[in-house]
This record gives structure tokens, sequence and C-alpha cells, in this order.
């Protein structure tokens, strides 16, 4: 009954920039937190970007403060993650992750996209 469906990856050459987006369908009533995590071939998945309900408050991984931005638009509920000065070691599978109430539940859950590839390489 709810989706997350994720767009913008891709092949990019290091120094570009990708905008990644995840927007919740479905029956949703309301949303907490949104994240992304990226993950590579043989290693766990990581926390890279999350932002709060009312998107005043992100918290970004170390390696990616001052290139990636996390943002919301609560209307469309939607996450994006601007990805800028990219680097080869950004290559992986992105995956947005979100804390979900739908309006057949009394909780939240938390739900995952189904991932985009986004590489970095000249």
């Amino acid at each position: 009954q709810v989706q997350l469906v994720e767009s913008g990856g891709g092949l990019v050459q290091p120094g570009g920039s990708l905008r990644l987006s995840c927007a919740a369908s479905g029956r949703v009533f309301s949303i907490a937190s949104m994240r992304w995590f990226r993950q590579v071939p043989g290693k766990e998945r990581e926390l890279v970007a999350a932002i709060n309900t009312s998107g005043r408050t992100t918290n970004l991984l170390d390696s990616v403060k001052g290139r990636f931005t996390i943002s919301r638009d609560n209307a469309k509920n939607t996450v994006y993650l601007q990805m800028n000065s990219l680097k080869p070691e950004d290559t992986a599978v992105y995956y947005c992750n979100v804390d979900l109430m739908s309006a057949a539940d009394s909780y939240m859950n938390t739900y995952w996209g189904q991932g985009t590839q986004v590489t970095v390489s000249s």
C-alpha cells in the first residue's frame, strides 16, 4: 500500500553532480525521519544523511560534509540528496529509508526504497 520510489542515479564524472529523489506514494498518513544509505558490494550499508520531520535538523556522514545536502518536501512526501563534487569512492547503490505511518496502521514502520545506482567514473 505504501511505496518508496527512487530516481536520479546514473553515471557521472568525478567532480560532477547528481540529485537523488525518493517519493513516498500510496496511503501515507504521516512521515517522520527520512534517510539515505549507500552500499557497495562486500561492505555493510552505511548511513549517508538523515533529516528530521520538520527538515530543520540534518546529519551527514563526515566524508560527504560540504559536498552532499539532504532536504525534504513534506507536501510531496519526498526526500532529496543533492550530491556535488562527486568522487569515485561515492560509487554505490543508494537507498532511501523512511519512518512512515500508513493510513492502515496506528504505528510507524520503516520502509526502504528499491535502490538506485550511482557510479562516479571518468
